[in-house]
């Protein structure tokens, strides 16, 4: 299934699919609960979309349902908390299950196939929760967030780097020859003795300016200078207004996930990178604006502290699978 289609998705189909999968894996399952099963996945086509969808995670997850101790592993698919299972026991399933995939499912579901291909083709690429710092030929500096691409294409020409996908910042070394450049597909970056950021959105390019100055031409010639401490978005008609520089361009690179009143559905989102399995926010509580620090090699203490101090519920009925929604 492609991500357009399950982005097209409701967040109630996708809970009831969540719900009916947990159910159906429980062995106890009567022939009862399988026809109310059938009777919901044939009420529409976004139900079997929904259903498509919990599948296609669950079977790339499926080793912790074959666990040698099957009691326990259902009772964490399920959530119900009534069995203890360490928290070695569950280190382990789960490192099983995310090493024998080359794509997670955060991935997958903001990313095209040809995307994924541009990743593991690129020469720099870095996968779900991986943030990679890499010094390049000329001394300068690049950090690679979670789900970014770069190709390097370095001579005695020139130095351009191309951002294919995600996000990368840059600690630039000097050539005055050379001025490093960065090409993303909304236009083509020109950097004068700098540290940038620059995160690659399918609609916009996000420009971050920490130190010197950089450059930015579009497709159809248009120009603009953007100095530090300052940042820009763009597309490839036009430039949107400047503003301040947001610290959370930077900080990722340190794992920390910075938010300014930043919309928690939109935290979610950005924490997904960082997070193998599906997750998702309930509209209802998608535009509560979120303050603080949460760190991102720990996705799990993030959801807590926000859990913590936001009036929201997480739920987990299943290791690979966390809805955040309205507190009751």
């Amino acid at each position: 299934m492609p991500p357009s289609t399950v982005n097209k998705l409701s967040h109630a189909s996708l809970q009831q699919a969540a719900h009916w999968y947990v159910q159906l894996n429980d062995q106890q399952v009567g022939e009862q609960e399988r026809l109310r099963w059938q009777a919901w996945l044939a009420q529409s086509g976004e139900h079997q979309n929904a259903w498509r969808y919990v599948q296609r995670v669950g079977e790339r997850f499926a080793p912790l349902q074959g666990a040698a101790d099957s009691q326990a592993a259902s009772k964490v698919l399920r959530g119900t908390g009534r069995t203890s299972v360490t928290r070695r026991q569950t280190l382990k399933s789960l490192l099983i299950l995310t090493s024998g995939s080359l794509l997670g499912f955060s991935a997958w579901r903001q990313t095209s196939l040809p995307a994924t291909l541009e990743r593991w083709t690129a020469d720099l690429s870095t996968g779900t929760g991986e943030i990679r710092e890499t010094r390049l030929s000329d001394g300068s500096r690049v950090w690679l967030n979670a789900l970014s691409a770069l190709d390097v294409r370095f001579d005695s020409q020139q130095r351009l780097l191309d951002l294919q996908l995600g996000e990368v910042l840059i600690d630039t070394a000097k050539d005055l020859l050379r001025p490093l450049r960065v090409q993303t597909r909304h236009g083509l970056l020109q950097a004068m003795g700098t540290r940038l950021s620059v995160r690659q959105d399918p609609d916009r390019t996000l420009l971050s300016v920490f130190e010197g100055a950089v450059q930015v031409r579009l497709a159809n010639a248009q120009v603009q200078v953007v100095p530090a401490g300052r940042q820009m978005a763009f597309s490839q008609e036009r430039f949107e207004p400047q503003l301040p520089v947001s610290p959370a361009r930077e900080a990722w690179r340190r794992g920390v996930l910075l938010a300014d009143n930043l919309p928690l559905g939109q935290l979610l989102e950005e924490l997904s990178r960082y997070r193998h399995g599906h997750l998702a926010c309930d509209p209802s509580v998608a535009q509560m604006p979120v303050m603080g620090s949460f760190p991102l090699k720990d996705t799990d203490q993030a959801l807590r502290l926000l859990a913590a101090a936001l009036p929201i519920r997480v739920e987990k009925p299943m290791p690979w699978w966390v809805n955040v929604g309205a507190r009751s």
